[in-house]
């Protein structure tokens, strides 16, 4: 579903790379957690999935689809959340989630019950009439998770999705993750809280100063150290003990 291919990037006036020959397959049907220390290049890397930013070199597929030589046919796959949703803040909620299925071309039907079931959901069909700029982080958060599900992506990206989400949300944002790869769909999630990746994501990549340090499920992870019990957070500890990176 997703395939990186020796994809670098470096800041404007940086000296060293954001994100180095990265390299990594992401198959479809499966939930893959993105982790690493602060500035490790994890934003970076989901931004130039998404086509915010532009490789320096090497190539992003998704579907087979090159982001760079065709960004519209590729978004078309995508739902992006970042960390920091910037909304519409004068845009009521519902006038927001019915200007992202115009974009995607949602059928209204579809759409109409898309919106119903998420606001529910989320507890958000009260408020979905007021401004957005009315709205606290973690409405904001929810409505950004709504507007990103719409269109029914293939591949679902999230950078640290779980921020400002009260303990229900974030449950039912799981289930909703889950929900998406039994569809036969891609997650993609960065994420600082190790135990929840620990449990609900099929496979796990490291990255560390801007180079992927390790891949694999847990189990394959264990084996790479020796250790059949360990943990996510231990083995992540180990393998980036090295220091953090500056930020990227």
């Amino acid at each position: 579903m997703l395939s990186i291919k020796d994809v670098s990037k470096k800041y404007h006036g940086a000296d060293i790379f954001a994100v180095e020959n990265l390299n990594l397959q992401i198959k479809k049907g499966e939930i893959f957690g993105f982790l690493g220390p602060n500035g490790a290049g994890k934003t970076t890397t989901l931004k130039m999935i998404v086509g915010l930013l532009i490789p320096d070199s090497g190539q992003i597929l998704v579907d087979n689809i090159d982001v760079v030589k065709k960004p519209l046919e590729a978004k078309q796959k995508i739902g992006f959340v970042p960390d920091n949703p910037d909304l519409y803040q004068r845009l009521t909620g519902l006038e927001y989630l019915n200007l992202i299925g115009d974009v995607f071309e949602v059928n209204p039907k579809l759409r109409k019950e898309k919106i119903d079931h998420y606001l529910e959901m989320f507890g958000l069909t009260k408020a979905a009439t007021d401004l957005i700029q009315s709205y606290s982080h973690g409405m904001q958060q929810k409505l950004a998770l709504t507007s990103s599900l719409l269109h029914m992506p293939q591949l679902f990206i999230l950078d640290e999705p779980m921020v400002g989400l009260d303990p229900k949300s974030s449950h039912l944002f799981k289930e909703i993750m889950r929900e998406h790869v039994n569809n036969g769909n891609t997650v993609l999630f960065s994420t600082h809280i190790l135990e929840t990746a620990e449990r609900i994501c099929d496979r796990v990549g490291i990255i560390n100063k801007g180079k992927l340090i390790a891949c694999g499920t847990m189990a394959e992870l264990r084996a790479q150290k020796g250790s059949e019990n360990d943990t996510l957070e231990n083995l992540f500890l180990e393998l980036t003990k090295e220091g953090e990176s500056d930020e990227r």
